[in-house]
């Protein structure tokens, strides 16, 4: 039974109760067990604030004896040990603060705010004044003071050779940065990947690019791992003069440190090559732009076609090649691409067109691919979803709807369910929502609802609370078709994993563009995305993914088709291609016919 505590005044009686302490019994409600109080426990007893009476204190009503000694006690020793915890803390935060302030407020952190400032604004030559200021009057600085004014004069000299900005600027930042890159040695400051970029910049706008990859290695030597933007400088510089040594070496380098190039790398070096009349170079560039780029922007298409309307292209190709080798390699390759070399010969037929919904070139009537994706990417990339998913997301709250995705899956279709209702209107729609939801499930061959996916707010408040919506919803639960992601969750993640994890479609307008996406850093997601990405219409009709993969295609006759970037946002308008073909050997295409009706009939 429950023994309940009262608080008494003080009365004559007192010094007799006070003779006999004991132990209160208490009950701790969160165990549901009675057990002895002490210091750690929790006590209901409460002071009686009266100027009449100064003490309150807890009598057992059970056994009518006082707990008043020992209580005290008690509360005596949790108060000195909270309050000593409290003040140690509190003296660390204290002394944090206080230090961060004094970091602040000392003539480096002064100097250090005052850069920053240059920095956002391009101020170059306040910051040179603040910097000679600073040397002057004895100001230690490092490496992210050095840092700060490397980027400024880097950019200005940079400027020179886009022959953009001041003449003497330009000068001035060029010269003044190599004076506090020898400075920075002389300091001995150790420098990281962000000032020997800088230097090498410096080198580039110098006309140097010798010495930017020296600086490279000098940096690779110092157990710094390099990024992407340390090897423009010397690579861009090398294209520029047109050094194809040392520009493919290097871009060697480059691929040996598992630094990717992208767009920008690939195209100076594709441009090299064609002014090279380097065919074998030329033929790997736009390889590597296929399986990195996938579609190229304009100015890398006119390379493009500048390459196809030369007659060095026309001179290049087998007119006699080996079928059964192009056909390995385009089922190694999953499709649209055999890595055989140039085939044909002659002149190449090149325009720009575009292809229907089919996947027909409209100029040279050849249908393009479909390219596979491996199962084993596939499952790799479900697993690394999973990983960053549990990082940002409470954990235990993606392993239940991992739990409730293989009891209720899989699905042959997952729908973004805010996207959805907010695409085309200004306001969320559930009408717009159970619309779509009805299209998927016409086109699910098993008829099944499609998987819904809106956070816990969207389905608890606003439009929600409307009668018809509330049993919309009902209906969809009840089938097993809806799922409410937790409060302060990324409904991103899990519609995504849906998809990914039940190979279905993913019905969303979002273009999965911002920083979660681009944390999944893999050329597999918009290779999948283009396969499973269903898009809503300006009037509500699904857009269902192309019958064909939007990437740089080499078929088996040797002709090449070259998608252009677009707008995603504007995807009813046709993408612009560049389709560039000529006359292959009848011999070869025979040979191609007969192989192909042979695989066919077995």
């Amino acid at each position: 039974m429950l023994r309940s505590c009262l608080v008494v005044k003080l009365t004559p009686h007192f010094s007799f109760f006070t003779q006999c302490p004991r132990p209160l019994t208490c009950w701790k409600f969160r165990y549901g067990s009675s057990c002895l109080c002490n210091y750690s426990s929790f006590i209901n007893m409460k002071s009686i604030m009266n100027k009449k009476c100064s003490y309150g204190f807890l009598v057992d009503q059970t056994s009518h004896l006082s707990t008043l000694s020992q209580t005290a006690t008690s509360l005596t020793e949790c108060s000195e040990g909270i309050s000593s915890k409290l003040s140690k803390e509190a003296r660390r935060k204290a002394k944090r603060k206080a230090k961060r302030k004094a970091e602040q407020e000392s003539p480096e952190g002064i100097l250090k705010r005052k850069l920053n400032e240059c920095s956002k604004g391009g101020d170059m030559v306040e910051a040179l004044k603040l910097y000679d200021e600073a040397r002057s009057n004895g100001v230690a600085l490092d490496v992210h003071h050095y840092n700060v004014l490397l980027y400024l004069c880097s950019s200005h000299a940079s400027a020179k050779i886009d022959n953009n900005g001041d003449e003497n600027t330009l000068n001035s930042g060029l010269k003044r940065g190599f004076e506090i890159f020898e400075q920075i040695l002389v300091d001995e400051v150790s420098p990281n990947e962000a000032t020997f970029t800088s230097a090498a910049r410096l080198a580039a706008a110098r006309n140097d690019p010798e010495m930017a990859f020296e600086l490279l290695k000098r940096m690779k030597s110092c157990g710094i791992a390099p990024k992407l933007r340390s090897y423009e400088p010397a690579l861009f510089g090398f294209c520029k003069r047109g050094d194809t040594d040392k520009a493919y070496e290097v871009d060697a380098d480059m691929i040996a440190s598992g630094v990717m190039a992208e767009e920008p790398e690939l195209s100076a070096l594709l441009k090299l090559s064609v002014d090279a009349k380097k065919e074998d170079k030329v033929y790997e560039m736009l390889h590597r732009l296929r399986a990195t780029v996938r579609q190229v922007s304009e100015s890398t298409l006119q390379i493009i076609e500048s390459w196809f309307n030369s007659e060095d292209a026309a001179k290049v190709g087998e007119k006699y090649w080996d079928v059964s080798m192009v056909r390995k390699g385009i089922v190694q390759g999953g499709g649209g691409w055999h890595g055989q070399g140039w085939l044909g010969s002659g002149q190449w037929k090149v325009a720009k067109t575009h292809v229907n919904d089919t996947g027909m070139c409209l100029s040279c009537s050849e249908k393009l691919v479909s390219i596979d994706i491996d199962p084993k990417e596939t499952e790799n990339f479900a697993t690394s979803l999973i990983r960053l998913a549990c990082q940002r997301e409470a954990k235990a709250n993606f392993n239940h709807f991992q739990k409730w995705l293989q009891q209720h899956g899989p699905f042959d279709a997952v729908v973004d369910g805010a996207n959805v209702s907010l695409t085309n209107t200004q306001h969320f729609s559930f009408l717009q929502l159970n619309s779509v939801v009805q299209q998927l499930q016409q086109l699910s061959p098993s008829k099944r609802l499609p998987l819904v996916i809106l956070n816990i707010s969207r389905v608890n408040g606003g439009p929600a609370q409307k009668q018809n919506n509330k049993r919309l919803l009902e209906y969809w639960k009840k089938n097993g078709a809806l799922y409410a992601t937790p409060h302060g969750s990324n409904d991103d993640w899990y519609w995504l994993y849906a998809a990914v994890s039940c190979k279905s479609l993913l019905v969303t307008n979002d273009e999965m563009r911002d920083h979660l996406f681009q944390l999944l850093g893999s050329s597999f997601f918009p290779r999948w995305k283009e396969k499973h990405q269903v898009r809503l219409s300006t009037s509500n009709c699904l857009i269902m993914p192309p019958p064909y993969s939007t990437v740089i295609q080499e078929s088996a006759n040797g002709s090449w088709h070259v998608p252009t970037v677009s707008d995603d946002d504007d995807y009813e308008t046709p993408r612009q291609w560049l389709c560039a073909t000529r006359s292959p050997n009848m011999a070869s295409l025979r040979q191609l016919f007969t192989s192909t009706s042979t695989s066919m009939a077995a």
